[in-house]
């Protein structure tokens, strides 16, 4: 919005020029949706604790979570608001690659929405039931996979890291290859949020990741330096990403240990969806499991726990899964499950970047 109501200005003012640069664009949305996130966020706090909406903690999980029962949820709600708020002001709004990654955003929020709703509020503890979440959210990936698939000039070849020269064409599979991305990162990320900040964290990592990559991916001459797939348009998804580690900052000040709010599946299910979706249109999907790495490792230890669990009848490989709650039964403070956890997402994002001179 303000891009289109200010930048035409610099005919008349040069001062106005800086809004055509998506650099000085991204660093505004990032502080603009932090600042939403950060003056809104005790206001929601207080709401959801005068409305009862608490965490629900399950009895099979580790003692210590007990004491974080009735901790006010869905805090996902605001940083969805933050990102959308943000990105309206300072993105372009004519670039059909924002408006998807709007529709995935608020589509599958409004899927944890809904479950969130039922568990925390009409207290139905299961909430939406698998399959109908399941089926929801291929929905929303199908239709954005349809709309990347139709947009001009868009490319259905894969990206392969430390590859440059092996790029699969998937053709129409390209559509069901991307619901794959979305849904599976939607769900990595969802069952990676258990303890306080664990998730964000690692979320606003990977989407700075993805800003930088989002604009090398967007900019012809630092595309065609880098020998990586240009995508015409994709550079405005740094101001979108921009907003998304804006409003994880801004979320994280409350969410850190110990936690005032949590996000539910409101702010996890769209937050990996956003990811996903960011790396599709990147053209760099297969690296997300590089960069979303630790999201990968934590959806791995669950399908390894329960498939071994249901082979070997009853015996299990971690003492609890997802592989953070593996840790603190072991004896880790869950501070340092955490910070531990956010120093491999580092690590795992330097990697990822370093991809992009590597051949």
């Amino acid at each position: 919005m303000l891009y289109h109501l200010l930048y035409p200005l610099h005919t008349t003012w040069s001062a106005f020029n800086v809004f055509r640069y998506i650099t000085f664009r991204t660093i505004y949305a990032t502080v603009t949706a932090f600042l939403v996130c950060f003056v809104f966020g005790p206001w929601v706090i207080r709401k959801l604790s005068a409305m009862q909406v608490g965490q629900y903690i399950q009895d099979d999980g580790p003692r210590a979570h007990r004491q974080k029962a009735g901790t006010p949820t869905m805090g996902g709600t605001l940083i969805i608001i933050a990102i959308v708020t943000a990105t309206l002001l300072w993105a372009d709004l004519t670039n059909r690659f924002v408006w998807i990654m709007m529709f995935v955003s608020v589509g599958f929020s409004c899927i944890g929405f809904a479950d969130d709703y039922l568990k925390q509020v009409k207290k139905r503890n299961l909430g939406l039931t698998a399959g109908a979440k399941f089926s929801l959210q291929i929905i929303l990936a199908l239709i954005a996979g349809v709309w990347i698939y139709g947009a001009p000039e868009f490319s259905t070849l894969v990206t392969v890291p430390f590859l440059k020269q092996l790029s699969p064409d998937l053709g129409m599979g390209y559509i069901f290859f991307t619901i794959l991305v979305i849904v599976g990162t939607s769900n990595a990320v969802n069952l990676t949020d258990g303890l306080d900040g664990l998730a964000i964290g690692p979320v606003i990592i990977a989407a700075g990741t993805y800003m930088a990559l989002a604009y090398v991916a967007g900019h012809v001459t630092i595309a065609g330096y880098l020998q990586v797939q240009y995508v015409s348009g994709a550079g405005e998804l740094a101001v979108f990403c921009g907003s998304v580690a804006g409003a994880g900052l801004g979320f994280l000040w409350f969410n850190a240990y110990p936690a005032e709010i949590f996000m539910g599946d409101v702010g996890s299910l769209s937050l990996g969806a956003i990811l996903g979706t960011t790396a599709v249109i990147t053209k760099q999907e297969i690296l997300l499991v590089l960069v979303g790495g630790l999201f990968v490792i934590e959806a791995l230890s669950v399908i390894l726990q329960v498939g071994y669990f249901r082979a070997s009848k009853g015996r299990r490989i971690f003492r609890m899964a997802p592989l953070h709650h593996h840790y603190e039964l072991k004896g880790w403070a869950e501070p340092k499950v955490i910070v531990r956890f956010w120093i491999i997402a580092i690590a795992l994002a330097l990697i990822s970047l370093s991809t992009l001179k590597l051949r």
